[in-house]
């Protein structure tokens, strides 16, 4: 009798790439952790698409495992979800693993796989292709124009204190406004003395320091517009406003829905309670890791409801009396929020009510 022929199901393989400027470098292993090939690729298009044609000639692609998909990975990234690949994000290797393993960009995309493979990656990059990832261009633009703006009045400051005599004292103790102003006004003539000298550089700062303040006055208006066309919901957060809205939804990122619920949302923002237990002793400590720009939002958040909302500072008075220290409460507070946050980055719904629920923070 001729014998059967037994169909044999298609490969199904994992992909792991580490991500480098100029050139990507990708490992595949089938399902049982064989490696079956290498690439390398460069970061153009072209690459992309002999990467993404080079993994699936080889069978199903399962996953694939990509390092910093936030930066050299991320239009690596963007190419392969448009595909409707799906995509995993992988940290570096460990040091013991690279003490015994060693380290070389094969090695690093092959463990990638492994770890997509083991179930040990299972976090879902940012999309970064959507209206978060502008809101991020403008943010980056913005806090860079505010440090350059800071960094201008501090000079000034400093070139007063050394700035000779009959200059110093016309400008000690302006406000700052007036002090800029005063600044930007100054007609140095040729620069043949240390007064001279002085006012040319001051007045160079002072005209920076303007530019850069009507820069950042534009840019927070784009951030709130794209703020209000985002996410609308968030602007009537009590305490909340444009550039922290902003903070948060790049934290998110475009696709919040990869957030699986309320505390890993929390544990991004670094605002969840880590067990720190060993033995008969049973506590938790502060989470220092997460989005620390977030962190810091939910904070100034805190502070002014702490200011100005009744509900925020009934829930203060009455934990403050059951024994709690005042960081202790902010951290309950700070954790409420990113649960009100939470609940309106996942969806349009209500907003919820920000009266007579602070019992649910501790």
């Amino acid at each position: 009798m001729p014998r059967l022929r037994v169909p044999t199901e298609p490969r199904r393989i994992t992909v792991g790439v580490d991500t480098h400027k100029d050139i990507h470098v990708a490992v595949a292993l089938d399902h049982l952790g064989v490696r079956l090939a290498e690439l390398h690729v460069r970061t153009t298009l072209a690459g992309y698409t002999r990467l993404e044609r080079w993994a699936t000639n080889l069978g199903i692609v399962e996953a694939f495992g990509i390092e910093g998909t936030g930066s050299y990975g991320a239009g690596l990234a963007r190419f392969l979800r448009a595909r409707h690949h799906r995509l995993l994000e992988v940290n570096r290797p460990d040091r013991a693993t690279r003490r015994r393993l060693g380290k070389s960009d094969p090695i690093d995309a092959e463990m990638a796989a492994r770890l997509v493979l083991a179930g040990v990656a299972t976090g879902i990059p940012k999309a970064g292709d959507g209206p978060i990832e502008m809101l991020r261009m403008l943010k980056l633009a913005k806090d860079s124009a505010v440090k350059t703006r800071t960094q201008s009045l501090n000079q000034i400051k400093a070139l007063l204190v050394t700035a000779p005599a009959e200059l110093r004292e016309t400008l000690t103790g302006l406000p700052r406004g007036q002090l800029v102003d005063r600044c930007a006004a100054f007609r140095p003539g040729p620069l043949t003395s240390a007064v001279a000298v002085a006012k040319y550089a001051l007045r160079l700062l002072a005209r920076r320091y303007l530019e850069l303040r009507l820069e950042i006055e534009s840019l927070e208006l784009e951030i709130d517009r794209l703020v209000s066309v985002a996410a609308p919901a968030l602007l009537n957060v009590f305490g909340l406003k444009g550039d922290g809205a902003a903070t948060l939804l790049v934290s998110a990122g475009d696709n919040p829905d990869r957030l699986h619920s309320e505390a890993a949302f929390a544990a991004l923002c670094g605002a969840n309670p880590i067990p720190a237990s060993s033995g008969k002793t049973q506590r938790h400590r502060l989470n220092r890791g997460g989005d620390r720009q977030a962190n810091a939002t939910l904070h100034r958040i805190v502070v002014v409801r702490l200011r100005w909302h009744a509900p925020t500072q009934t829930y203060m008075s009455r934990r403050l009396s059951e024994g709690k220290t005042k960081p202790e409460i902010m951290r309950c507070l700070k954790r409420y929020i990113a649960r009100e946050v939470f609940a309106i980055l996942r969806g349009p719904v209500a907003i919820p009510s920000t009266t007579g629920h602070l019992v649910q923070a501790a």
